[in-house]
């Protein structure tokens, strides 16, 4: 019944996060906010609700390994898996952006990251934790690196999908109300029973949250790559994962600590750590051979990382 109930709150939160990105860029368009704007703000944050929601449900109950696990697995899955699936079906082209600014701030933010939750090594305290004020370093990050995109976009040296606004009024409210309650019931369903499966099955939340969960609230992400990829716009792609691995990092991560102080277990340094080698490894996949790109050799090589990675957790290691 965990199952069934943990499944349905997948399919409550992925429609609940598109129904209210759907009706509030709507309302947007009603009030003549420009397509940049709404695209940088409500479009790139409804791909990114399934892991906030989850993560400030689990906050709030105290379920601090799912907070850390849910982030950290997201993160490894958008680079690893979909980022390594999309470059097999189709080479990825990088956008100069991408390559020297957004994959560099990926990289500081979670090196920050592991500067902020190692106090033990650093601070020479008895536990390493994401404190509140932490939390509140990751969203002045996450400040910076919007107000970095609008400016970017306002110059018109990024690319915007056109934003559609031809519900009405009502419509669009109807959809945002529909969409925010299945984003809740969504996140309280797969939170208390992705608990559950981790107490029935003996494993710690820390790998629930790095594979079940991180995966469920990843979808968003992997449709939006592979449509990207499907419609040519491969380029898009890249970016689309790169920004959301910042969103996770920096607002996800941010609230998530802000609700609640978010110990930080040895072994998701682990997490980090392998975090910060995909970091890394796309940085030279992108550099490497001719043009910056990722190619179908290297896209097998990022999904063998991935499935390497799964197994590593499956024995416990």
């Amino acid at each position: 019944m965990s199952i069934v109930l943990l499944l349905i709150g997948f399919v409550a939160l992925i429609v609940g996060a598109d129904k209210l990105v759907e009706g509030a860029a709507s309302i947007a368009k009603h009030f003549k906010i420009p397509n940049i704007v709404i695209g940088l703000t409500v479009v790139a944050f409804g791909t990114s609700a399934p892991e906030l929601v989850v993560n400030a449900f689990s906050s709030l109950h105290g379920h601090t390994d799912l907070v850390m696990g849910n982030v950290l697995g997201s993160n490894i899955f958008n680079i690893a898996a979909i980022l390594g699936l999309a470059a097999i079906f189709k080479p990825l082209v990088v956008k100069r952006n991408t390559t020297w600014l957004e994959v560099p701030f990926n990289f500081l933010i979670i090196s920050v990251l592991f500067a902020l939750a190692a106090d033990v090594l650093l601070n020479h305290v008895s536990e390493d934790s994401i404190t509140r004020g932490d939390g509140l370093i990751l969203l002045a990050f996450f400040a910076i690196f919007l107000i970095y995109n609008v400016e970017l976009a306002l110059k018109g040296d990024d690319e915007m999908e056109d934003i559609e606004g031809s519900m009405s009024i009502g419509k669009a409210l109807l959809f945002f109300i529909f969409g925010l309650v299945g984003l809740i019931i969504g996140g309280k369903l797969i939170v208390d029973n992705a608990v559950q499966i981790a107490t029935h099955l003996g494993v710690s939340q820390r790998i629930i949250g790095l594979t079940i969960v991180s995966v469920g609230t990843s979808l968003p992400e992997l449709a939006a790559s592979i449509a990207a990829v499907r419609r040519g716009k491969v380029d898009m792609a890249v970016g689309n994962v790169i920004g959301s691995n910042i969103f996770n990092i920096c607002l996800v991560l941010g609230i998530s600590a802000v609700i609640n102080k978010i110990p930080v277990p040895e072994a998701s340094f682990f997490d980090i750590y392998f975090n910060i080698i995909l970091g890394l490894i796309t940085f030279f996949f992108i550099f490497i051979g001719k043009g910056r790109n990722i190619n179908r050799t290297e896209g097998i090589i990022l999904f063998l990382t991935y499935v390497a990675y799964l197994i590593h957790l499956a024995l416990g290691k």
